[in-house]
């Protein structure tokens, strides 16, 4: 299992007349959260789409709202891959706010593409060794 985390601060603009960031940017969110997780462990979306030639688009997400998050909050946005992907790669998204309480939940699963044909592949050998040691004592068990 590999966690990352990154913070993000709630623009005026990403809210909405009730004062709460609208519903519509968290998928933004999330993605700020994928993004920076790969980076995290080496590797960057750009780097697996323009060199790689492999992009991550999203099949599906689910969203749980708990509590609003307001203008000028400070967010963590907590990323984890519980499973080592293959031919999905699953995202547990969990965003709290400066308090430490838990905003929303998400789950994302994405697929793997070839750039150049947009047809399905497998998980790119890049990201797996990239990925690999956070799971190697998940499999001793």
């Amino acid at each position: 299992m590999y966690t990352s985390e990154t913070n993000v601060r709630v623009r005026y603009a990403e809210t909405d007349k009730m004062g709460y960031l609208y519903h519509g940017n968290y998928a933004q969110y999330y993605e700020i959260g994928r993004v920076e997780m790969i980076r995290s462990i080496g590797l960057s979306y750009k780097t697996l789409e323009d060199v790689i030639g492999v992009g991550m688009p999203v099949m599906t997400m689910e969203t749980r709202y708990v509590r609003p998050a307001y203008f000028d909050d400070v967010l963590t946005i907590k990323t984890t891959v519980k499973k080592m992907p293959v031919d999905f790669l699953r995202f547990h998204v969990e965003i709290s706010n400066q308090h430490g309480k838990l905003v929303c939940g998400a789950k994302l699963k994405l697929c793997f593409i070839e750039m150049e044909t947009k047809k399905r592949v497998l998980c790119p050998q890049e990201l797996i060794d990239k990925m690999q040691p956070y799971f190697i004592s998940d499999e001793s068990q």
